[in-house]
């Protein structure tokens, strides 16, 4: 499973999917997408294909991320702070 997984965040065709989904109107959908997408941020090795497009997208990836899920945030302290965590790596590269 790690193989498969440490494949899958290597390609940014997944990530621009997830980054797509992250839009979705369902806020299930939008909150599956996120779990996803803290893997690509996350990443330590991320291929350089990767910080580019997470770099070129940074602003508007930290103000939509500000954003999502708030409600969430106030009840589930482990999403807040995986969330604060994605800003702050996303605005350090």
């Amino acid at each position: 499973n790690y193989k498969i997984m440490v494949k899958y965040i290597a390609n940014k065709n997944n990530l621009i999917l997830v980054m797509l989904l992250l839009r979705d109107k369902s806020p299930h959908i939008t909150l599956d997408a996120f779990h996803v997408f803290k893997i690509f941020v996350a990443n330590p090795s991320k291929p350089q294909d990767i910080v580019k497009i997470l770099s070129d997208n940074k602003s508007k990836l930290c103000a939509y991320l500000e954003g999502l899920h708030k409600d969430k945030e106030e009840k589930d302290t482990q999403f807040r702070d995986e969330k604060a965590l994605v800003i702050s790596t996303i605005k350090a590269l």
